[in-house]
């Protein structure tokens, strides 16, 4: 094993100190706008990007030369605590940007990366599509299909996704498709749709969702009809595939099969950071409450059960935290063992759902009203119990795990 540490560097530190000067400065005030407004915050990010913290430099900074993992979960976090559905916009793009990491070559990331995020002049959004109307979790019954023709050498794309972070807005959305259904998970793969003026065939956006939470970032539906792009644009490389058979071959390269799942495994200690960030804005908003707030002729904070809650809830923040980094420490060093990063994202998305509920109730009818954050820091935590794996399935990846079968 490497030499293990979870303390932050200096450069980190730095990082740590810039994003929450942004949330601070930024989001913070714009946040409960765009919350009502239920639309992509385009100021919010054209901002990010002035100062770097929108675009592929960041990301390649972050995510990719940092050997212990654990500079884009500060990152995360600290912008997630200034608001998750401004952040969700900020960092949607990452998700195709994770796809095409987890399953392409490198002459594919350094090309379609930098697509995905465009520069601060020219803003582009990326978006990553597995998810469908009848296979969310279960992605063995994922129905999008990707057909080969070989004399053109292409590939036509049909079929519908759903629940799709920038869906149908984006410039270039990465694509989970079955390859051929007999092989299962095997036989999925990613592709890379370009932007639609490029594009013979016609993706489209579906249904716009309207949500409990993260109202800013757009989510709906992507709609592909006979969607026709090069052969080239599987991640991974054609080369992977049976010429006679369009099969992916049999112990060949993990990164062209399985790519949803892939994608998942590299995603969840970025989703418990998501977490993690908004339970502590919660935590710290009550905390603040608690000592000012005067009954009975004392403040609130002096009450045992108000007291005991906020203990809780930091003692929960900081377990999650401390789970979060070492999943993503063990993931960038080929370490996991035993689901780490489903159980950061477990602990980390039952903490955020628990942490930010007390804070409504420390904060009573205060709490449950619009002119207090805490009621939106509620609803924004709730989909962290849900997305890229429900609970239950974070129960199902780390069961499996420890006891090295399938048990369910």
């Amino acid at each position: 094993m490497a030499d293990y540490s979870l303390d932050l560097n200096e450069d980190q530190l730095q990082l740590q100190k810039w994003a929450h000067g942004f949330a601070e400065d930024v989001m913070r005030p714009a946040g409960e706008e765009w919350d009502e407004r239920e639309e992509t915050p385009w100021p919010i990010i054209e901002e990010a990007a002035k100062i770097g913290l929108y675009g592929w430099e960041i990301m390649a900074e972050t995510m990719m030369n940092d050997p212990t993992g654990l500079s884009p979960m500060v990152l995360i976090e600290e912008l997630f605590w200034g608001d998750a559905g401004l952040a969700m916009s900020i960092m949607g793009t990452g998700l195709a940007a994770a796809g095409i990491a987890a399953a392409g070559t490198q002459e594919q990331l350094f090309e379609w990366v930098p697509q995905c995020y465009g520069t601060p002049d020219d803003i582009k959004l990326g978006a990553f599509c597995a998810s469908e109307p009848d296979a969310g979790s279960d992605v063995s019954a994922m129905r999008t299909r990707a057909e080969y023709n070989e004399a053109k050498d292409e590939w036509t794309l049909n079929g519908t996704k759903t629940w799709i972070t920038n869906g149908g807005i984006a410039d270039v959305h990465v694509v989970v498709a079955v390859v051929d259904p007999e092989l299962g998970s095997k036989g999925h793969a990613s592709f890379i749709v370009p932007p639609e003026a490029k594009l013979d065939g016609t993706l489209r956006q579906g249904q716009k969702f309207k949500k409990h939470g993260i109202r800013a970032s757009h989510t709906a539906e992507v709609v592909l009809e006979d969607v026709k792009i090069p052969g080239s644009f599987i991640l991974g490389g054609k080369e992977k595939m049976d010429e006679k058979h369009a099969k992916l071959r049999e112990g060949g390269n993990a990164s062209v099969s399985n790519a949803a799942m892939k994608t998942f495994e590299s995603t969840r200690p970025a989703v418990g950071a998501q977490a993690v960030g908004i339970a502590r804005a919660a935590y710290e908003y009550s905390l603040e409450y608690a000592k000012e707030r005067v009954q009975f002729g004392k403040p609130i904070i002096q009450n045992q059960a108000i007291a005991f809650m906020l203990a809780d809830m930091i003692t929960e923040i900081d377990a999650s935290r401390l789970l979060i980094h070492r999943a993503a420490w063990l993931a960038k060093n080929g370490e996991f063992k035993n689901a780490e990063g489903s159980m950061a994202k477990l602990k980390a998305g039952r903490t955020a759902t628990w942490v930010t509920e007390r804070a409504i109730q420390i904060l009573g009818g205060y709490g449950y009203v619009r002119e207090y954050p805490v009621e939106r820091f509620h609803r924004d935590a709730k989909i962290h119990d849900i997305f890229e794996g429900t609970e239950q399935i974070q129960q199902l990846v780390i069961s499996r795990a420890i006891s090295e079968m399938r048990i369910v």
